[in-house]
């Protein structure tokens, strides 16, 4: 998993995140081939906002290079305030140890480990008034969000919805889980409730079957392992309308990072269509 890019605009990116910083205490950042995402979808924010923004490499970065073995994509989460900290501290007029002022000639960002901590590592190139060249660096800590998921042939949405319409009263979070032997488990857990819905023998579609016979290099899961992901309610609910059309769905529940819901419009052997949910995860400002 590699990331490495110049970054161009440091105004613009720090006012993106100077806007998203008092919504949410974190953000998921998601860095893909082409575009930056910044996402903010707690709802417990005041009035419930929730960001999803999608910003053109070219519109911050340049020398840009992405490589990881999930397309090419990294999701991260980070503290926006930190982040608001490293943008700052290169600004193109500063103060070295020295008092001296000098000017930035290139910001780099670039994924990195520390102590075994995952960090973003911004490194300053500046040179003084006096013409001396110096290099300054800033790490952020992130969490790296890995997408270790698996798929699942969902019960009939209209049923899902009738379940997920009498929990949505109690709770705003929904933990959705999964396992190898076809298991599916709807769940809300607070101070005053906790409710499990669960389903035994869903199916496990083929495609991940063959996803698991090719990943060398780890063991096979343990069958009994859940995967879970924490949703929206209100998210997950406004999913469950496109009951009308499905005839089978297949959701992806990728461990503590989204939910990917696959509606296929008729029998999925000669599907007319097929709708595609995303669901981020909800983060945990605590």
């Amino acid at each position: 998993m590699r990331f490495r890019a110049a970054i161009d605009n440091v105004n613009t990116f720090f006012r993106i995140m100077q806007s998203l910083e008092k919504l949410q205490k974190k953000c998921i950042v998601k860095f893909t081939e082409d575009n930056m995402h910044v996402i903010c979808n707690n709802d417990a924010n005041e009035g419930g906002i929730q960001v999803w923004s999608q910003i053109k490499k070219d519109s911050i970065f340049s020398n840009y290079k992405i490589q990881s073995n999930s397309n090419n994509e990294i999701t991260v989460t980070v503290s926006c305030e930190a982040l608001m900290g490293a943008l700052r501290s290169t600004s193109s007029v500063s103060s070295n140890t020295s008092g001296s002022s000098y000017e930035t000639d290139e910001v780099v960002v670039k994924l990195a480990k520390k102590n075994d901590q995952a960090v973003l590592n911004f490194e300053i190139s500046a040179t003084t008034r006096a013409g001396r060249k110096v290099r300054t660096g800033h790490d952020v800590k992130i969490e790296v969000m890995k997408p270790v998921d698996i798929h699942v042939l969902l019960p009939s949405l209209h049923k899902l919805r009738t379940i997920t319409e009498r929990l949505r009263p109690m709770t705003d979070i929904l933990a959705v889980r999964a396992n190898h032997n076809g298991c599916l488990q709807l769940s809300i857990n607070t101070e005053s409730v906790k409710v499990d819905t669960e389903w035994k023998n869903c199916t496990i579609p083929q495609m991940m079957k063959e996803g698991a016979s090719q990943e060398t290099d780890d063991p096979p899961p343990d069958p009994e392992d859940m995967f879970s992901v924490l949703v929206s309610v209100k998210s997950f609910i406004k999913f469950l309308s496109s009951h009308v059309v499905s005839t089978t769905t297949i959701a992806c529940v990728c461990q503590n990072h989204c939910l990917i819901l696959y509606v296929y419009i008729g029998d999925v052997a000669d599907a007319g269509g097929v709708l595609t949910f995303y669901i981020p995860a909800i983060i945990d400002d605590e």
